[in-house]
């Protein structure tokens, strides 16, 4: 009877481990300029399978620390698959990050770590939702990074239009989007395949869950009025501090003490002001010094002041910083600090230089975001990344497959 007891409650042990939704881990101060990039270029964590990719970031300790890494398969739903790693990684993971180089010529030290995938000693082999964790020598977690592997195996096409209800009319955009899965035999379509829409590369934002609103043939059709509605948000800030001695558009006043301190002009809130287009990296970022061609090593550091007017914000609910440099982060590294005296909002924030795009977001002490109450308001007219990521998973089938890809830019919205 004690076997029998002791045989359940591993079982069930086994269960809430596989049914635990995972989130990213985000990574500690120390730890700065976190990218999935492809050809040293940073890139939204979508990568087809079989293609390289690499995992960079740079540690401000400078000491040459150890770090090794693992890499998982999630379902759908961010639960950890059933499958056994040999099912979808060749070779073995845990391995030390081997490439790491020091900083050069700059005043913030730092070591800059490349992991690249793949490697002499793994692939990934199956495509789906997989977290790559950083771990220190003491085998404690450092960080976590999603990343979706996907295959060209249906087609699709993804439209941006405006809002269909007129509440939302000039404040949101909508998706609509076709897939066609031709020859292939899928089952049960409607309750087998997934979705989850992506705006900007944001993970806090995304939209999953949508059935197919009805099927054409071998089509799929999804063109809902709400359900695949984001806000359409104002363009990103762009601070440019690739010349880190110098001031510019962006940059009100260099100083410099132990490291440079880079002074923003002042930010405007601009709710209810004309939409101006500008053009913007749609919240990603770029590291860049001006004098180097190497910034992953050569690009320094800098204190970056940033400073929002905002007179018809209330203090009900927090203001933060965020785009890609940070991973759409909202914690107290990122929040502003009301200056009563000035009557604005304040916060320094460590960036390494070079063209980073950045945007304030409201959110309340449970850092749900408010996006009807946006600083900087909401137009159709607002030029967005869209990704769509179809999903698969037959009815015997342990994992979930990503079958297809779909990208579309609201630069030629529709009506």
């Amino acid at each position: 009877m004690r076997k029998i007891l002791i045989t359940l409650l591993s079982i069930a042990l086994n269960l809430v481990c596989y049914s635990q939704v995972e989130n990213e881990i985000q990574p500690p101060f120390n730890i700065k300029t976190v990218a999935f990039t492809q050809n040293s270029n940073n890139i939204t964590p979508f990568v087809k399978l079989g293609e390289s990719f690499a995992l960079e970031f740079d540690d401000l300790y400078g000491n040459e620390a150890d770090y090794y890494y693992t890499i998982t398969l999630y379902n759908y739903d961010w639960t950890e698959s059933s499958l056994v790693k040999q099912e979808y990684l060749t070779g073995l993971d845990n391995q030390r990050i081997m490439n790491y180089e020091n900083s050069f010529n700059t005043l913030q030290q730092y070591s800059h770590y490349t992991q690249s995938f793949p490697n002499k000693f793994n692939r990934i082999t199956k495509s789906g939702n997989y977290i790559i964790k950083i771990f220190n020598d003491e085998q404690e977690i450092v960080f976590s990074k999603k990343i979706i592997i996907y295959e060209d195996i249906v087609s699709a096409s993804l439209l941006v239009k405006r809002a269909r209800d007129f509440e939302s009319l000039n404040e949101k955009q909508n998706l609509e989007l076709t897939i066609n899965y031709g020859e292939r035999i899928l089952q049960n379509p409607i309750k087998n395949v997934k979705v989850s829409f992506f705006q900007n590369g944001n993970w806090n934002t995304a939209i999953h869950n949508v059935k197919p609103q009805y099927t054409l043939g071998t089509e799929l059709i999804y063109r809902y009025n709400q359900e695949t509605q984001f806000w359409a948000g104002n363009e990103f800030y762009t601070l440019d501090n690739s010349n880190i001695r110098n001031n510019n558009n962006s940059v009100a006043m260099v100083t410099a003490g132990d490291i440079y301190n880079s002074h923003l002009y002042i930010n405007y809130a601009r709710k209810n002001k004309q939409y101006t287009y500008f053009p913007d990296f749609n919240g990603n970022f770029y590291s860049v010094n001006i004098n180097s061609q190497l910034p992953q090593t050569e690009a320094d550091y800098a204190w970056v002041y940033f400073t929002l007017e905002a007179p018809n914000y209330f203090l009900d609910k927090d203001i933060y910083i965020n785009g890609m440099f940070n991973n759409y982060n909202l914690n107290d590294e990122n929040k502003l600090i009301y200056n009563a005296e000035k009557g604005l909002f304040e916060k320094a924030i460590l960036l390494k230089q070079g063209y980073i795009n950045y945007q304030y977001i409201v959110a309340d002490t449970k850092k749900i975001i408010d996006f009807e109450n946006a600083i900087d308001g909401n137009y159709y007219l607002t030029e967005n990344n869209y990704v769509a990521i179809i999903y698969y998973r037959g009815n015997n089938d342990r994992t979930d497959q990503v079958i297809g890809i779909t990208k579309s830019n609201s630069e030629t919205i529709r009506n």
